[in-house]
């Protein structure tokens, strides 16, 4: 193809069962993001004393947020395999088995015994089961996105895609207003509660993905034998660039969430004196999230009329220039003020990325090792934003809150530049193509094609 071609295939106007494919894909992403996330609030509020006793409570902070970065550090291996066998066995497999799974260790944690119960075994339980939860979060987000994206309409792609990347703030949501209404129950139950309510979604989720048909993308691969031997070796060897390029946009996005949200719920209340309550930090955070599911459907599907690349130029120049005004702001200590910060940093620091992601990584990379290629982009940038939250702790320790504002500040000038050299997958010449194709092909037309057999072309790449 042309420098100016990428590679879309499917039914020009979409399969007719694209909302419910797109509402299965974002019920699991909201599940996945419920266990994965509230993770974090719990290991900013709560698990620090749980199941890190220590006379000095940074010590207890940072030994949490390293129990959380294990996570992050093992969803590139979900990725990998949820990668891999997306591209071999199809797209909907893999989805089912990592909502199960997540949803399993979920439920675990709130059964663990804590400290004071068993000692040291405590720590060592919650690690392992963190491990099986970042392996099954690593798996689940190329297998929703791609789902999504290939049984959409050619113009749509942002706006379905949209509602799963919405998933996340749904998810976000939930687990914090659980915790806000768990956070007046007696002893351990205010963190066990949200974890083992999880496994009601995980039901309801499951019921919902188990009837979703398989992408048309992934079967006109198989069919038509492109299926590659090694989806994850090939893509390294052919298309390791974009990898990169998909790195360096993914962490001022989750890195910089690591710092402007997580890091600042721990902030905000071990402050000495504290900036505010845990409460009113979780009812802050409840806010931004309600306000985000509509940020990130808009910004998502922004992106069809707009392009996906100049939407992240944009976005990660404010980043950093947000960086020391967002401290500034926390540190008054402002109930309003703090509010307003969460609003900013997380409906658009964070879901103006996300928003262009579900389109841009997807097409950087052909169908038949896409799942691979987006999901190793997408998930090695989450072993940075892991360990982020105990970075920032220890940078606050040695160079005060100015020190968290400068690594934000570093995410999002890295951001930019990803983004700088990122080609455009969506140019003002693609959408006018499109436009013609859509405009010639019936709405009732569910053969599957490509761009590129429109053109009269042969395949090939951009």
């Amino acid at each position: 193809m042309s420098d100016t071609s990428l590679d879309i295939r499917g039914p020009v106007h979409g399969t007719a069962d694209v909302k419910r494919v797109a509402l299965g894909s974002t019920a699991g992403a909201v599940i996945e993001s419920y266990d994965f996330i509230g993770f974090g609030t719990a290991a900013a509020l709560y698990l620090n004393t749980a199941f890190f006793p220590s006379d000095d409570p940074m010590a207890g902070t940072l030994a949490s947020f390293a129990t959380l970065g294990v996570g992050f550090v093992f969803r590139p291996l979900g990725g990998i395999v949820g990668g891999h066998l997306g591209d071999k066995v199809g797209r909907k497999p893999v989805l089912v088995a990592s909502l199960l799974l997540m949803g399993l260790a979920t439920f675990a944690i709130g059964l663990l015994p804590t400290y004071a119960q068993v000692g040291a075994l405590a720590p060592t339980l919650l690690v392992i089961v963190r491990i099986i939860q970042g392996m099954a979060y690593g798996a689940e987000w190329g297998g929703a996105i791609l789902m999504t994206y290939e049984h959409t309409a050619w113009d749509e792609k942002g706006k379905y895609t949209g509602w799963v990347q919405a998933g996340f703030p749904v998810g976000l949501l939930i687990a914090n207003l659980v915790f806000l209404v768990s956070v007046n129950l007696p002893g351990d139950w205010a963190w066990r509660v949200p974890f083992l309510f999880s496994i009601v979604l995980v039901v309801v989720g499951m019921i919902i993905r188990s009837k979703v048909p398989e992408s048309p993308v992934f079967d006109e691969v198989k069919e038509s034998g492109e299926v590659v031997k090694s989806p994850i070796v090939e893509v390294i060897r052919t298309d390791w660039r974009n990898i990169l390029r998909g790195i360096g946009l993914r962490i001022a996005e989750t890195a910089g969430y690591a710092v402007a949200i997580t890091y600042m719920m721990s902030y905000i209340t071990t402050h000495k004196p504290p900036l505010g309550t845990k409460g009113d930090t979780i009812l802050a955070l409840c806010v931004a999230a309600g306000l985000g599911i509509f940020a990130t459907t808009w910004w998502a599907r922004r992106t069809d009329t707009k392009g996906r690349k100049p939407q992240y130029v944009a976005v990660t120049i404010f980043n950093l220039l947000w960086a020391i005004p967002m401290f500034l702001l926390v540190n008054t200590g402002n109930r309003w003020l703090i509010v307003i910060v969460f609003i900013i940093s997380y409906c658009v620091s964070q879901n103006a990325l996300a928003g262009s992601q579900g389109t841009w990584f997807p097409e950087l990379f052909n169908a038949n090792v896409r799942s691979s290629g987006a999901s190793l982009a997408y998930q090695i940038s989450a072993m940075i934003s892991g360990i982020t939250p105990f970075a920032t702790t220890l940078l606050y320790i040695n160079y005060g809150w100015m020190g968290p504002a400068l690594l934000f500040a570093g995410y999002s000038v890295l951001g930019l530049a990803a983004a700088l050299i990122t080609a455009e997958t969506w140019t003002p010449e693609i959408r006018a193509k499109v436009a013609e194709v859509m405009r010639t092909t019936p709405r009732d037309d569910q053969h599957t094609t490509s761009l590129a057999d429109v053109e009269g072309k042969a395949g090939g790449r951009r």
